[in-house]
């Protein structure tokens, strides 16, 4: 079983009536129903939980971590940053999606301010798999449609490290990098932009594949903490000897 903690800063959703009609439990709820599977142990948590829903309990007994925010990137402490991170370099997984692009976490494990062009107009976005014998692209058309999305354009401010998996094309024109992976420390991360508020894009089964997929490429193989050891060596070292004659 893969322990999955789905966390939603659950604001927008939770206060603004057409959004809350969208998704009436929370984007959390919805893809925690969503992304339903016997593989998965799925928990929720939300920002306004017993330590923003980020402690150490909750960190320690998860595989992985899908993050979901919006409006309120600067309410989350830089201690709780600091506590993911470090769980991230130690091996477990990150899944950021859509506007988490600009949270506090995603911009620490890039080292990059994240920034992008957007236009929310509820046009129409392609999507193209561009690596398709990635893991996170297993079963995902090479192509689909969401109907009615927010524009992400280019330029994206993201590390050279990025590996693009999915591209974007939207009905106005911009083209995006809208699902890309990443490593740091031991740890898997993947970026992935379609899922905004107002819209029904996480019922869509296209995008709950590539997210569940994600989930699973991201999962640890193994765990360790960073550190800067000093080693022996593993081969005799004949160049010294001859040095000291």
């Amino acid at each position: 079983m893969i322990k999955v903690t789905i966390w939603n800063e659950y604001r927008q959703d939770r206060d603004i009536d057409f959004i809350r009609a969208v998704y009436p439990e929370g984007i959390h709820a919805a893809l925690k129903q969503g992304l339903s599977a016997p593989d998965l142990e799925i928990r929720t948590a939300v920002l306004d939980d017993p330590c923003q829903g980020l402690s150490d309990e909750i960190l320690d007994s998860t595989d992985v971590l899908v993050w979901w925010a919006h409006a309120a990137h600067q309410e989350v402490t830089d201690e709780n940053v600091k506590r993911v991170l470090a769980k991230v370099n130690s091996g477990m997984g990150l899944i950021v999606l859509h506007s988490g692009h600009y949270s506090k976490i995603f911009q620490a494990v890039c080292g990059t301010s994240c920034s992008l062009k957007w236009r929310e107009s509820g046009e129409k976005e392609r999507l193209w798999c561009i690596q398709p014998f990635h893991p996170i692209a297993r079963d995902v058309p090479e192509t689909f449609v969401v109907p009615q999305t927010e524009m992400y354009g280019e330029r994206f401010d993201i590390p050279d490290d990025a590996r693009t998996i999915f591209m974007s094309w939207y009905e106005g024109g911009e083209v995006f990098r809208s699902g890309v992976t990443l490593e740091r420390g031991y740890g898997k991360i993947f970026y992935f932009s379609p899922g905004h508020e107002s819209f029904p894009i996480y019922y869509q089964p296209e995008i709950l594949k590539v997210i569940g997929n994600a989930i699973r490429w991201a999962a640890p193989l193994c765990r360790g903490i960073i550190s800067a050891p000093c080693v022996k060596n593993q081969e005799p070292l004949y160049s010294l000897e001859k040095n000291k004659e």
